[in-house]
């Protein structure tokens, strides 16, 4: 019966025999240095370039949520059209993962202050929505439900679009921004554009058209001018209160149709007020695709990022796996070093293991011996290669950050190493050692004894 070894010995006997070969115990740890350090930064310049996109995606709106359509029609006043109403917003509601339906309800006006003027694109939603949007507030607030009365809140850009009234000559045109204040000059709003237009011209009689009636509307924030190369989402809207614009609405337009609402075969308005979008909040990412096909089965267009985002996935693990794939070229390269290693070991150690078998020692044991040695060479170099790897992110990032500062964000990483794919990475490269000494360990085993001590 063979005599077993404690594992302490055979941990201290393993590392003894790497330390008597210095020099080629250093260059086969040098191998899985090289090889461990090349896959982890190949892995972690996928993973860092996916987040980055992530990161832009999630900048242009969110990942968990739908826009509803009204479906194509060729017919405006068809009364079979389905409609964007407040029925339909219950019927979403009620789906599961949904978590909130937000109105949106889009129209041009007109803004007048002095001699400018500017065409508004007028975007009603719900307070809670804007506040979800992310918009970064340079002046004022956003639109509260706490507002005595309605209010706007302008895009950072809406001011260059405001031109002479006569001469049609703006920023654009000029290259000076317009003498307004958003936020404190009386700026003054035109809802009704068909009477606009029509007052611009004469009746057939020669008559003026009366112009339509203005509006003071004042204004609760101004969005913040990002840093000069950024760009900032929402920037030419003007956002307000769904809630409040309505009612404002139906008394500005008493018995006539709101722009852009439908109207009946007799040209008169609807009784409710039908919306432009939908935009539905799901609670998690892989729910979104189902309920988006529930909406468009319902006779609806619905779109989302969620497809688009799952192909960009695909097709960044397919560049992941690539880069991974060359990486683990350089570890192959380690592994076959370390079996040279091993081999070579055994060669010149064939007394020592005839000895060991000849006084009794477990078969096992001379295996586990030689695994160890090699799992140690795996472990030095994964945890140096683990080093070197997050030294080379760190300069990589530096590098991207001076060179394509603005494109990308201040928080994205071209190189991203997560906790999991360093530990990873070392249990790899011990795992790695282990198999390439696992041959040379079962030669060591199937060594016979007596010709092993008779070997000089």
């Amino acid at each position: 019966m063979g005599v077993n070894m404690k594992f302490l010995d055979l941990l201290r006997m393993s590392s003894s025999n790497l330390w008597k070969r210095k020099v080629r115990t250093i260059l086969t740890v040098l191998g899985v240095v090289i090889g461990v350090a090349s896959i982890v930064v190949m892995i972690s310049l996928g993973l860092g370039l996916s987040r980055s996109l992530m990161e832009q995606y999630e900048s242009y709106g969110s990942l968990t949520e739908i826009t509803v359509y009204e479906p194509y029609s060729y017919d405006g006043n068809d009364k079979d059209v389905k409609r964007l109403d407040d029925e339909l917003i219950s019927m979403i509601e009620s789906m599961e993962h949904v978590e909130a339906v937000y109105p949106i309800l889009q129209l041009s006006a007109m803004a007048k202050y002095g001699g400018y003027e500017n065409y508004l694109m007028l975007r009603a939603m719900p307070t809670e929505a804007i506040e979800n949007l992310g918009i970064t507030v340079g002046e004022g607030s956003l639109p509260s439900k706490t507002d005595d009365e309605l209010k706007f809140f302008y895009g950072h850009q809406v001011i260059q679009d405001f031109s002479n009234s006569k001469t049609g000559a703006g920023y654009w045109q000029t290259g000076v921004m317009p003498d307004i204040d958003m936020m404190n000059d009386p700026i003054f709003i035109i809802f009704d554009m068909d009477a606009y237009w029509q007052s611009q011209s004469t009746q057939g009689d020669g008559q003026p058209v009366k112009p339509p009636k203005k509006y003071l509307i004042g204004a609760c924030g101004v969005q913040e001018t990002p840093p000069e190369g950024e760009y900032a989402m929402y920037s030419w809207y003007t956002f307000c209160d769904i809630d409040k614009l309505i009612p404002e609405l139906k008394r500005i337009f008493k018995n006539k149709v709101i722009p852009g609402q439908p109207m009946t075969k007799t040209g008169k308005p609807y009784k409710e007020i039908f919306y432009n979008q939908l935009t539905v909040s799901v609670d998690e990412m892989e729910h979104v695709t189902d309920i988006q096909t529930q909406i468009t089965e319902m006779g609806y267009e619905a779109s989302s990022n969620a497809e688009w985002i799952e192909s960009e996935q695909k097709t960044m693990g397919y560049v992941q796996a690539v880069l991974g794939g060359i990486g683990a070229v350089s570890l192959f390269v380690a592994a076959i070093g370390i079996t040279n290693t091993m081999m070579m070991s055994i060669y010149e150690r064939t007394k020592e293991i005839g000895v060991m078998k000849v006084l009794g020692c477990d078969l096992r044991n001379i295996r586990s011996l030689f695994l160890l040695e090699a799992g140690f060479i795996g472990f030095i170099g994964g945890v140096i290669g683990l080093a070197l790897s997050y030294t080379l992110s760190a300069v990589i990032n530096k590098l991207a950050s001076g060179a394509n500062g603005m494109m990308m964000p201040e928080s994205a990483s071209i190189s991203y190493i997560p906790i999991w794919l360093a530990l990873l990475s070392l249990a790899f490269a011990v795992m790695v050692g282990m198999v390439a000494g696992f041959f040379p360990a079962l030669r060591a085993m199937r060594l016979s004894p007596l010709a092993a001590i008779r070997t000089e």
